[in-house]
């Protein structure tokens, strides 16, 4: 099984953060990559079980189910359902931790999936470099205004 792991200090707090990052379907919001993002059925975007659908600014299209998020926590776990990547059991978690001295916050985000062994190490790269850190990144110039 593939792990990957991303993680950065944001210059806000975490309710601050939180706040932007919670809804589900708020993608195109915080992240770079994402064009445009609905959720499925009418659903709410805090509703367990509810899936997101979105479109990726090179035209993929990937479909991830909410399966868990907890206010107190800060946190949501999420799984892909359709993607181009070539993944299979894909679970990632988003997780925020205040740095009390600071006022700032401590954001992961971590994924593991299983994938055909000659892609794993690509994929791991790509999607460290390419979604995690790239959305981290994108939080943190948006709260350095």
């Amino acid at each position: 099984m593939a792990k990957v792991y991303s993680s950065a200090v944001i210059p806000a707090s975490a309710s601050a953060v939180w706040a932007v990052v919670r809804d589900f379907n708020a993608l195109p919001n915080w992240t770079p990559f994402v064009a445009e993002s609905r959720i499925e059925q009418n659903r709410s975007s805090d509703q367990i079980g509810c899936i997101r659908n979105f479109r990726l600014k090179d035209g993929g299209r990937i479909r991830e189910r909410l399966l868990a998020l907890s206010d107190y926590e800060m946190s949501f776990e999420y799984s892909i359902l359709e993607s181009p990547m070539g993944v299979e059991n894909y679970l990632a978690t988003f997780r925020l931790i205040p740095v009390t001295d600071l006022g700032h916050t401590f954001a992961e985000w971590t994924a593991e999936f299983d994938a055909a062994p000659g892609r794993e190490d690509a994929l791991i790269q790509s999607i460290g470099r390419d979604v995690f850190a790239a959305g981290l990144t994108s939080l943190k110039t948006r709260f350095a205004r």
